[in-house]
């Protein structure tokens, strides 16, 4: 039986030649923790957590050596979702949300990749098969620039990401209720009828603010609009969906089906959207996937980070079911982030690329499909 022999993290720092903003604050530097598994036949298994821009990444490291790397080691690979619990229960005192979930996820996530790679096979087909083999991505990014001129840089960044073959992007705003409505109205001007526009304020917004936004931007046709609202206002998203035609999204700063499960009995939610490497990794979000499905809430997830992070979104959304199955099913869309990150690609040699549909193909590699390059993380690791 395949077993942990040791487990470690890295954490990893690039700083940016050029600072960005969103709602929330500026970011200077890209951060990575990373989990690195290996077990008593040689095998190596790589994770991630999630790490927001302002988030310092030793604190899930501090959380997966000193509280959750006890209980993984000599224990059996394809012991998930014993392992799952008994990490969740184990930090339940003193976490089930935040930086808790970040380990377990990290460590989940690894657990996957050396599943697939002990028996040959990609983790999709561990999970039951994929219903797609090409994922639909969308660009995320418009972040803002110091002394950027808007819209004018929003719309430039908008034509490149077409050009690129994207036929969708996720427009940041949370700037500001004009300059929100100015940009999307620029942006929907400058690309046309046929790429699906989406909106993210980062829970920039109260609900009237929310709500005016949506209602001047109706004949702009925004597909999506991303957390307008903080999460803890789950009765004002509530009020904000059903008012126009545009979805009301949010779950990245949400966390296990626990969590979830209000949001989608109560209908809060068009779409939810919880992150791999923050909602408790691939075990957990099949979880929350599931209660979704018998809500019929479709499911699109967060990512944001490395290409480990990447690679796991991709395995994960190839198994989501449709809601509903047809002929011509309204799929789940991959988030890609397109801002500055010295290391995001460079981690796995090379770039998850755009077929000449605009689309990911999804890897049938074993594991996440991917071969990490321990020199970058050399290059990029910090004390």
């Amino acid at each position: 039986m395949t077993r942990v022999t040791d487990l470690k993290t890295h954490v990893l720092a690039a700083p940016l030649a050029e600072p960005f903003a969103f709602s929330q604050g500026w970011v200077h530097q890209r951060t990575a923790m990373l989990v690195e598994i290996t077990t008593d036949d040689g095998l190596t298994g790589w994770g991630e957590c999630v790490n927001h821009g302002l988030q310092p990444p030793q604190v899930a490291q501090a959380m997966v050596e000193h509280a959750l790397k006890p209980l993984v080691i000599g224990r059996s690979i394809f012991d998930r979702e014993v392992l799952w619990e008994a990490m969740y229960n184990h930090t339940r005192p003193y976490g089930q949300q935040g930086v808790a979930l970040f380990g377990i996820a990290a460590i989940d996530v690894a657990l996957w990749d050396l599943a697939g790679k002990a028996l040959g096979q990609p983790v999709h087909r561990l999970m039951g098969g994929a219903f797609r083999g090409r994922i639909r991505p969308y660009a995320t990014g418009f972040y803002r620039r110091q002394d950027g001129v808007y819209p004018d840089e929003v719309v430039e960044e908008a034509l490149r990401h077409q050009s690129n073959g994207y036929r969708a992007m996720k427009i940041k705003t949370g700037f500001g209720i004009e300059a929100d409505i100015r940009d999307m109205r620029a942006v929907r001007e400058a690309v046309g009828d046929d790429i699906a526009l989406m909106m993210d304020a980062n829970c920039a917004y109260s609900v009237p603010a929310a709500r005016r936004i949506l209602m001047e931007l109706e004949e702009t046709r925004v597909h999506l609009f991303e957390e307008p609202l903080s999460p803890e206002n789950r009765h004002g998203y509530r009020e904000l969906k059903g008012l126009s035609t545009t979805w009301i999204a949010a779950g990245e700063n949400e966390y296990t089906r626990f969590g979830y499960r209000d949001w989608i009995s109560d209908g809060a939610l068009d779409v939810i959207q919880p992150d791999i490497g923050a909602a408790g990794g691939l075990t957990e979000c099949r979880r929350i996937a599931s209660l979704a499905q018998a809500w019929h809430v479709p499911v699109m997830p967060h990512v944001w980070g490395t290409g480990i992070g990447l690679a796991a979104a991709v395995q994960l959304i190839a198994t989501l079911a449709p809601q509903p199955l047809s002929l011509t099913p309204d799929d789940p869309m991959l988030e890609y982030d397109q801002s500055a990150h010295p290391f995001r690609q460079e981690l796995i040699g090379g770039e998850f690329g755009l077929d000449a549909e605009g689309l990911v193909a999804v890897p049938e590699g074993p594991g996440l499909g991917i071969e990490i390059d321990r020199s970058v993380i050399d290059r990029y690791r910090i004390a």
